[in-house]
């Protein structure tokens, strides 16, 4: 099992700047691709970025493609986001998956994720 700790969400305004953190720890070899989800009160969860472990293209969201970008260090996964947009306010969480599937569609679907953290709360103020 992979355990997730997600940090560095807060309040900024927009055109401002924030970058998440979450550490794995655990069964951190098991995982093929880790990334990114939020989810806003009464919306559905959403795919915003998506990473490989190993070799292979990340995924983005259209919605944040050009302002956020996805790293990882090791066992640390980062989301630089940049020119913040208060549609941009949610919830993020931080997943891993350690299948193949999931991990290279063109899409970012929840439904593949098996781990996740406790997520870090984004607010954009206009």
């Amino acid at each position: 099992q992979v355990q997730l700790v997600e940090s560095g969400g807060g309040s900024v305004q927009a055109g401002g700047s924030l970058r998440l953190s979450c550490a794995a720890s655990g069964a951190t070899y098991l995982m093929y691709c880790m990334a990114w989800f939020r989810q806003s009160p009464g919306k559905e969860r959403e795919g915003v970025a998506r990473i490989p472990v190993t070799v292979g293209a990340s995924y983005y969201a259209e919605s944040v493609t050009g302002r956020f970008t996805i790293a990882r260090d090791k066992n640390i996964l980062y989301l630089q986001m940049n020119s913040l947009k208060p549609e941009d306010t949610a919830m993020y969480y931080c997943a891993a998956n350690r299948a193949r599937n999931g991990c290279t569609l063109p899409s970012l679907e929840d439904r593949f994720f098996a781990s996740w953290g406790q997520g870090t709360q984004v607010t954009v103020s206009s």
